[in-house]
């Protein structure tokens, strides 16, 4: 974190995230209350689905100065009841029609509006998008990703560099070595600067898109725009 990152006020940071939240076109800053207290960022109000709750979050994350922040966003769905049994039919018809994956490969239990997914699948990248094509369902108050991942092949720091490297060069952001990249049974840790949101995503992306790769730590990759090197 640089000096400038630092020395920003609350005041300064509250203002910023507003003004985030105002241009993310996915969420309507105006349900949404904004409380800053030493960089941490409180979400508060309600939205009508568990998409915008996750912008609004995403949207905080993305100021500078932020360290952390607590959605305590509810969501609240106007207009005629939807029960759990709604939901659970259209989860799994999302399931079934949205993924690259069989769909009986994963399950899912739903109460008061609240989904748990679970199961087994061979890639990262198919449960995320299970737990992607399911926050978009109306009903949905949350996602509890439970899927696990059993990769058929294995997977080497090395192999997810090359996968990240490449990313990179195709977007024509920066090379990566700046970064920190360590593996374990699949598991794969991210330690480093990058100097935008775009090369963060770029990043993250492309290691969970590595094949063999089971889950990936992300905490330790930082966004600077001057501490990159």
């Amino acid at each position: 974190m640089t000096v400038a990152t630092r020395s920003r006020t609350d005041s300064q940071i509250h203002q910023d995230v507003i003004r985030e939240l105002t241009w993310d076109t996915r969420v309507s800053e105006t349900d949404v209350g904004v409380e800053v207290d030493h960089q941490v960022v409180t979400l508060t109000g309600t939205v009508p689905t568990y998409a915008r709750k996750l912008a609004a979050q995403e949207a905080a994350h993305r100021v500078a100065g932020v360290l952390d922040v607590a959605n305590d966003i509810e969501v609240v769905f106007p207009g005629q009841r939807i029960t759990d049994t709604d939901i659970a039919h259209r989860v799994r018809h999302a399931l079934e029609w949205e993924l690259m994956t069989p769909a009986d490969s994963i399950t899912s239990t739903v109460r008061d509006g609240w989904v748990t997914l679970a199961g087994t699948v061979d890639s990262l990248t198919h449960s995320n998008d299970a737990a992607r094509a399911v926050r978009r369902i109306k009903g949905v108050r949350g996602i509890t990703n439970e899927v696990s991942v059993k990769p058929k092949v294995r997977t080497t720091a090395g192999n997810v560099r090359q996968e990240i490297e490449a990313a990179l060069d195709r977007q024509a952001i920066r090379e990566s070595g700046h970064l920190r990249i360590e593996t374990e049974d699949g598991r794969v840790r991210l330690e480093g600067t990058v100097r935008s949101w775009p090369e963060r995503r770029a990043v993250v992306n492309a290691a969970k898109f590595t094949p063999g790769v089971r889950s990936v730590d992300e905490t330790g990759l930082r966004v600077d725009p001057f501490g990159a090197v």
